[in-house]
């Protein structure tokens, strides 16, 4: 017999951090597209697992001094080569047993609504259309602009399903969502990844937290989000399993713009020429003096990616700016991770650069 204890000892011994397990019944109310439920309509429970971020791993952003080991170590090393290795020990596990076990690692498939909002329609990456945008310049190109998507049978929906991780971690009863969007756990505030398995065992479910509150709503995410991308007063709220989850309004095109190159101010990779020159324009959304979307996005990406490795950008302001404030806060006095380090992250203010 398979128990819910079984389970979280396996994830436990097999390197993650937290094991909760959910009902899938708590995804009532999702939008089809973002419904677990219709990858395996059989399953039972979710399982997720915590994979912890080491504070230490933004010591360099926090300098201004070194940049790679966020991306590489808390990024690509937990979802591409941790995580998907902890999943598959626990899914053999699961099997041996005579349950099904669907593993489900951080992806970066594209299915048929957007990763960066939700919204159906373009769903490639902006980095993918950029691509697609420089291959159609040539006469042979074959131009995508968006990818299409049907569903395999009536009924359906259309692949590849794709869920919130964030509110599936929030069914799980680990932790709850903070103001900037971000998955709050009280053992490690925002330091955290994510990965999950669907299975047709019968688990016990975990409860939805309800310990003290984790966002202390003092919005030092927003203040300290270097684009000015996250509202102080328009919230998204959802309910998961009955528990409300609150979240401030995010443009998330233009957090695609800081997170990946930072504006000039946090962006020591571009040479200062560059930012002053500015010649039509564009750069000017770095700075947060017009509404960004997705065409103008690109034009600054593809501005500036050449001046640096893709390594380098990714996550710089985002690891700079909503999640660092966020360790920040709750380090201090009252926050879930008070008394963890025997130093805080931050012992001064946070740096900038001149113009």
């Amino acid at each position: 017999m398979l128990t819910s204890d079984m389970v979280k000892e396996a994830s436990l011994a097999a390197g993650a951090d937290l094991c909760g397990i959910g009902d899938l019944a708590r995804f009532e109310g999702a939008p089809k597209e973002m419904d677990p439920r219709y990858i395996f309509p059989e399953a039972k429970s979710v399982i997720c697992m915590v994979f912890r971020i080491p504070r230490g791993v933004q010591r360099g952003i926090e300098e201004g001094t070194q940049f790679y080991q966020y991306p590489s170590m808390a990024y690509g090393g937990i979802n591409e080569i941790f995580a998907p290795s902890v999943l598959y020990r626990v899914g053999k596990m699961i099997e041996d047993h005579g349950f099904e076990a669907v593993l489900y690692r951080n992806t970066g498939a594209r299915g048929c609504v957007s990763d960066m909002d939700g919204s159906p329609g373009n769903t490639l990456s902006p980095e993918e259309q950029i691509e697609i945008n420089e291959q159609a310049k040539t006469k042979t190109a074959h131009h995508r602009s968006v990818q299409y998507t049907r569903a395999a049978r009536p009924g359906q929906v259309p692949p590849d399903l794709q869920f919130s991780f964030r509110l599936a971690a929030v069914a799980c009863g680990l932790g709850e969502i903070g103001w900037s969007k971000m998955f709050l756990t009280p053992e490690f505030g925002p330091l955290q990844r994510v990965a999950f398995i669907f299975t047709d065992a019968p688990l016990e479910p975990d409860p939805l937290y309800d310990g003290p509150p984790l966002c202390r709503r003092c919005l030092a995410c927003v203040r300290e989000c270097p684009g000015g991308c996250l509202s102080a007063k328009e919230s998204i709220k959802v309910t998961v399993g009955g528990k409300l989850c609150e979240w401030g309004v995010l443009d998330e095109w233009k957090c695609y713009a800081f997170y990946t190159h930072g504006g000039r101010k946090y962006n020591p990779f571009v040479p200062k020429e560059v930012w002053d020159k500015n010649e039509d324009g564009n750069l000017d959304l770095l700075e947060g003096k017009c509404k960004a979307n997705e065409a103008e996005i690109l034009k600054v990406y593809g501005a500036l990616e050449k001046y640096f490795p893709s390594w380098v950008g990714y996550n710089m302001a985002k690891c700079g700016g909503c999640i660092r404030a966020c360790v920040s806060m709750l380090e201090k006095e009252g926050g879930c991770m008070a008394k963890r380090f025997k130093t805080s992250l931050r012992t001064g203010h946070a740096w900038k650069m001149e113009r």
